[in-house]
């Protein structure tokens, strides 16, 4: 059963590792062979950038990251740059979707004209923050109840002009509340549920009910510490029954995040394993639904975002 994964974080270990390649790289959770063999026919992958690097240098590992995502990631047989969100339902029996998305605007600084450059790239989906505070808003790890500054709204704006979809997994509590009215599409690529596990990067129940009343949907992350204590698989399988149950199944997709977790669940070592998840869905879901989990739910909400 395809999959469509709306978060990794291969192209930073991309320009990091020694010597490292999308293909035949085991130290990469979801290189080429791993998503061949998990089935994921449309992978997000973020561009990230640390936090200790210096400001002046960030924006320049936006571009050596992007550098990556062409000359390793679309120079591999089969990989096609989605740049039009039609593109999902015209890929080749063989061919993978490849997604960009910005996790964070603080390579942007106070500057448009960066911002412009990197959705230029083929960005489709951005975060305005990572766990940190930036120009933009307060990341996960900051105050819950210092919101979006005004540089944040300008920020918000371009998005929307430019049909990209707005990414609140890394935003703080105020920040996802002020955001929440002001983006045209808007998303959780990578968030569990806090009800199950008390976790700052995780939705409380009403901001998964407000998430999807103004049209979103949450993706479920692999990561342990974001499904719970000793996670399991069917820990995981629990978070994704809540949401279910609290805003619909049809609002409900994955976004790994594999690549930028340094725990796995025993079950989803990689991304070749991806449909172990799949198979303990079925067990609480329809083979529609699981269908729908697995990609079928975002095709449908990207269809109704204007492509650029």
């Amino acid at each position: 059963m395809e999959i469509i994964d709306l978060h990794c974080d291969v192209l930073m270990k991309l320009t990091e590792l020694e010597f490292a390649k999308f293909t035949n790289d085991d130290r990469l959770h979801a290189n080429k062979e791993r998503l061949q063999l998990g089935q994921v026919k449309a992978q997000v992958f973020a561009i990230f950038i640390k936090p200790d690097i210096p400001q002046s240098l960030k924006f320049l590992e936006v571009m050596r990251q992007i550098e990556a995502f062409h000359t390793h990631v679309l120079q591999t047989e089969g990989m096609v740059h989605i740049t039009d969100w039609s593109q999902l339902e015209t890929l080749a029996p063989y061919e993978i979707g490849a997604i960009l998305s910005l996790e964070g605007c603080s390579s942007i600084g106070e500057d448009l004209a960066k911002l412009s450059a990197i959705l230029d790239a083929g960005v489709k989906l951005v975060g305005l923050t990572w766990n940190e505070e930036n120009a933009v808003a307060f990341g996960a790890d900051q105050d819950a109840k210092l919101g979006l500054k005004p540089f944040g709204k300008e920020v918000v704006n371009v998005l929307n002009e430019r049909d990209i979809i707005v990414d609140v997994s890394h935003l703080n509590e105020q920040g996802f509340w002020d955001v929440l009215p002001l983006a045209k599409h808007i998303i959780a690529s990578h968030s569990n549920s806090r009800a199950l596990c008390d976790h700052p990067r995780n939705l409380t129940d009403e901001q998964a009910k407000a998430l999807v009343a103004h049209g979103g949907h949450i993706h479920v992350v692999y990561f342990p510490e974001f499904i719970g204590v000793n996670a399991t698989l069917d820990d995981l399988v629990t978070h994704v029954k809540h949401l279910a149950n609290l805003v619909g199944v049809e609002h409900i997709g994955l976004g790994s995040d594999y690549d930028g977790i340094n725990k796995t669940v025993q079950g989803l070592a990689h991304a070749g394993e991806a449909q172990n998840l799949l198979e303990a869905l079925r067990e609480h879901f329809s083979d529609e639904e699981v269908r729908g989990i697995a990609s079928n739910n975002i095709r449908q909400y990207v269809k109704k975002a204007a492509t650029r």
